[in-house]
């Protein structure tokens, strides 16, 4: 039996996030299945929609999956932890959390939702160290009315967490599960915009490997649905490989509005 709906909303704002694609066209993540996976889970978006009572969830980032391992085992403690940033937020004091390097997995977790609550835009981005290295920004809220984390680690408890490459994830798919593929929007002789966020590069020759993990999911009796740029080179490698269409979103993740818009972007099911 699915456990009843928990009221949560995702509580990291992150760079392709798909809280549009459940808002504006639910009916792309229809039908019944035994376990989702997302192998590119960001800001989980539609996992939290979704509320599967069996998941896989994958992402190359290190940061971001101890953030939801470490809400799933102790959220009390890194809510705690955020209120103390919410008390003494100001500039000064968020270069000063921003310079830290903490010891514990709840205050390096409180760090992170602390950052990407304050820092100009929401926007997650690292150096090529690893560093995150975005300004302050202009909210003071760091507790939201939505934070709902004792619901979001009751979700998460349904869960296993994969910190490594997508095909971990993939290839653990199987008959009747359901697979979100949402990959950084590398296309051919082009790196856009999303690959920055990231200190990992995700290029074409890991577009093509997505691409044979998507196929070898589907002959192994899983669903999946692919969202990806709206490219000539993407169409032509998904040729022939379930049900394409083309949906718009409204972009508003660039750090000056001038640079925001509406968007096309491709979607694959196969299902």
């Amino acid at each position: 039996m699915q456990p009843a709906a928990t009221t949560v909303t995702p509580f990291l704002k992150w760079a392709g996030g798909k809280r549009w694609l459940i808002e504006k066209h639910p009916y792309l993540l229809g039908g019944k299945f035994t376990r989702f996976i997302e192998p590119f889970v960001g800001g989980g978006a539609v996992f939290f929609s979704l509320q599967p009572d069996s998941a896989i969830l994958c992402d190359k980032n290190e940061k971001l999956i101890e953030v939801y391992a470490t809400i799933k085992s102790n959220w009390q403690r890194v809510e705690d932890l955020l209120v103390e940033h919410q008390n003494k937020h100001s500039p000064e004091y968020y270069y000063e959390i921003r310079s830290k390097d903490y010891r514990t997995p709840e205050t390096r977790t409180a760090q992170l939702i602390y950052l990407n609550r304050t820092c100009w835009n929401g926007l997650y981005r690292v150096n090529k160290k690893g560093e995150f290295n975005v300004p302050v920004g202009t909210k003071q809220t760091v507790i939201l009315q939505t934070d709902n984390f004792e619901g979001v680690a009751s979700i998460l408890k349904r869960a296993e967490l994969i910190c490594g490459d997508f095909d971990v994830a993939m290839s653990k798919a199987g008959e009747n599960d359901f697979v979100f593929v949402d990959p950084p929007y590398t296309v051919k002789h082009n790196y856009n915009g999303f690959v920055k966020y990231n200190e990992n590069i995700f290029s074409w020759d890991d577009q093509l490997r997505l691409r044979d993990a998507v196929k070898a999911a589907i002959s192994r009796g899983a669903k999946v649905l692919v969202t990806n740029a709206c490219h000539e080179s993407i169409k032509r490698i998904y040729a022939g490989i379930g049900e394409m269409c083309t949906v718009d979103r409204a972009s508003v993740i660039a750090g000056k509005a001038s640079a925001r818009g509406r968007y096309e972007e491709v979607i694959i099911k196969c299902f």
